[in-house]
């Protein structure tokens, strides 16, 4: 009935009952919360920071997209955009006729992704073999980065074919540039060598490393997901190769002067060895040899002894090779001549207290026997004639005490204290070479004065160009500077050396003058009576040349003293005598087999390289050839 009710009432119209409810009924028109009035402010303020924030929005949409979008879009490149860096080829290095001393060539270098690897337990041990690396090294190198290790750079071409052949996955090879040195260790310590990255670590390599290394080119690519290149974009920025270095150095002399000086360490049992041969008239180094030595491409092993350029990094004091320079100055300041005697009698000399004396009495000698002999009295008796500013401005002229001007990494400066902190007894000991320094590249340099007629010659291990040359020697001469002892004693004396013909062959190089030519000539006399019967070095004389030098021998220091059997064995001389065109300086470090002196330790490596040199440079012999008799005759004991 209810359900029949209620339908008839929704025919008829009738609304249908309501039931009754506890809850009572609101009117939410009339609600007080909505009967108050809503600040209008508040609308505003939010309707402003709706507005703001989209304003905000739009504005950093607008920054990012269109006004700064260089970093974004560079991050999109970077996803499928590479740039490929075009490697320059280091730019050789060659001797003064064009021969190659250090060239770069192609080899191949492995990488790998270590993540992407896959390779069986075989194939590891093959690789771990071919890399010449422990397993464990390997595994290491692998672990430090999942994305990109080498395995080993610029490896034999038979080693990459071989880890090609095992088709490993993740293993790649990349071609780089790998530095070779034809002329091995005997050019060692001039050309030096590169690092990994082909950066110049010693000698020419280090000294000229901006122009020899040039500079690296690029190229972009677009690259798939595999890192292969599908596509190039942009412009290629080409590699500029670097500059090639011609040397003075001639490398057949270096090449004997080398042969030369290990055959005499091995000879003597030496420690070490070094020459150095100078071009007299073009100041260009042709030859500077050390012994131990090392191989520039495998330095593996390689010892600080071996590294040391010793003919421009050590010093030593220089004993009687300083003999020539005091007869020099006292011949240059007209306190003696040639044929002046000198009483060296009883053999000995005390001043101050402190006896010096030769290795035995000579009597009355002339200021050539004093050289001849290698008296110590005799040469101490001509310093005592002189001021210490005169020696010590004649030493600082010819180059001790100074930094060889070379563009050299390694040479170094010597010993000399100022002049006016001598004492008596220490202006005599620096006449005969003890209480100063200096490296035997410095004692070659400084007898290019008695060489080149009174000039110190400025050296080079770049080959001169000979029209250069030839144009600075064809300028007028410049104001030149005299030396102090000089202006005193003999200021005419100050004048050069009537300049070359312009054709000469070769073009002489203007130095800085020092002595007179006659000075020079009249002492290169003495040296060549040295190396003549009875003088400290018959085992100089060179078949068909005429040769003179000065020997040096001397104890060396161990802390405050000097070591009683240990020794330096020297020689530097000039030849040929009639016509100079070759300073050769030679020296050898702890002869221990017997001999030590220089006359018989480094005066027939002098005699070797001079006629190899000589003949090398197409110098005419200038005396007859004969039978060298006097060279079998005993030598003068030198006194040291």
């Amino acid at each position: 009935m209810s359900r029949l009710g209620e339908f008839m009432r929704r025919l008829r119209g009738q609304p249908r009952k309501q039931k009754a409810s506890a809850v009572p009924t609101v009117r939410y028109a009339t609600s007080p919360l909505l009967a108050s009035r809503t600040p209008p402010w508040r609308v505003k303020f939010l309707i402003g920071c709706i507005g703001l924030g989209f304003v905000v929005l739009i504005g950093r949409a607008a920054w990012v997209q269109i006004i700064d979008n260089d970093f974004y879009l560079q991050q999109g490149a970077n996803r499928y955009e590479r740039r490929i860096e075009l490697q320059a080829n280091r730019g050789r290095i060659l001797d003064r006729n064009g021969e190659l001393l250090a060239s770069s060539v192609p080899s191949p270098s492995l990488w790998a992704i270590p993540k992407d690897m896959q390779a069986s337990t075989a194939d590891v041990q093959s690789l771990v073999r071919l890399l010449g690396m422990p397993r464990a090294d390997l595994e290491k190198r692998l672990a430090s980065n999942p994305n990109f290790v080498w395995l080993r750079r610029k490896v034999d071409d038979s080693v990459a074919q071989a880890v090609a052949a095992l088709k490993i996955k993740g293993v790649y090879e990349l071609r780089e540039w790998k530095r070779q040195y034809p002329e091995g260790e005997s050019a060692a310590h001039i050309v030096g060598f590169t690092n990994i990255e082909d950066q110049g670590q010693e000698g020419i390599e280090l000294a000229y490393e901006k122009q020899l290394a040039g500079r690296n080119g690029s190229r972009h690519v677009i690259k798939d997901r595999l890192g292969r290149a599908v596509e190039a974009v942009g412009d290629v920025v080409p590699a500029e190769d670097g500059d090639a270095i011609r040397l003075s150095i001639d490398a057949k002399i270096q090449f004997y002067a080398y042969q030369r000086i290990r055959d005499a360490v091995e000879q003597h049992k030496a420690k070490a060895g070094s020459v150095v041969v100078l071009d007299a008239v073009t100041g260009e180094v042709l030859a500077l040899a050390n012994v131990p030595s090392y191989t520039p491409d495998n330095r593996s092993n390689l010892t600080g002894a071996q590294l040391r350029n010793r003919a421009l990094t050590d010093t030593f004091e220089p004993g009687s090779t300083m003999k020539p320079l005091i007869a020099a100055l006292a011949l240059e300041t007209h306190r003696v001549r040639p044929d002046t005697v000198i009483s060296t009698a009883p053999g000995r000399l005390t001043i101050d207290g402190s006896t010096i004396s030769d290795s035995h009495p000579h009597g009355d000698l002339t200021v050539e026997e004093v050289i001849q002999k290698s008296s110590n009295v005799g040469t101490a008796k001509m310093a005592l004639q002189m001021q210490p500013r005169e020696m010590w401005e004649i030493f600082t002229a010819v180059g001790l005490g100074r930094k060889p001007q070379l563009g050299f990494p390694g040479a170094v400066t010597g010993r000399l204290r100022p002049y006016k902190s001598w004492r008596r007894i220490e202006q005599v000991t620096m006449s005969y070479g003890y209480g100063l320094s200096a490296s035997l590249f410095q004692l070659a340099q400084a007898y290019t004065v008695f060489a080149s007629d009174g000039e110190l010659i400025p050296i080079t291990l770049i080959k001169r160009d000979a029209g250069e040359v030839a144009r600075q020697t064809a300028a007028a001469d410049q104001p030149r500077p005299v030396l102090a002892f000089k202006a005193a004693f003999r200021p005419e004396a100050a004048s050069s050396r009537p300049e070359a013909p312009q054709n000469a062959e070769p073009v002489p190089v203007r130095g800085t003058p020092v002595i007179s030519p006659a000075t020079a000539r009249a002492v290169r006399h003495m040296l060549n009576m040295v190396t003549g019967p009875g003088g400290t070095a018959p085992k100089a004389q060179t078949m068909g040349y005429s040769v003179g030098g000065k020997t040096g021998t001397a104890h060396k220091q161990e802390g405050k003293g000097y070591a009683g059997n240990k020794y330096r064995a020297w020689f530097v001389g000039i030849a040929p005598i009639s016509k100079p065109r070759i300073v050769v300086a030679v020296m050898v470090d702890e002869p221990s087999n017997g001999v030590y002196f220089g006359g018989e330790v480094a005066a027939p490596v002098f005699s070797q390289v001079v006629q190899q040199t000589l003949n090398r440079l197409g110098v005419l012999p200038d005396i007859e050839v004969r039978s060298q008799i006097s060279a079998t005759a005993p030598a003068e004991v030198e006194s040291f």
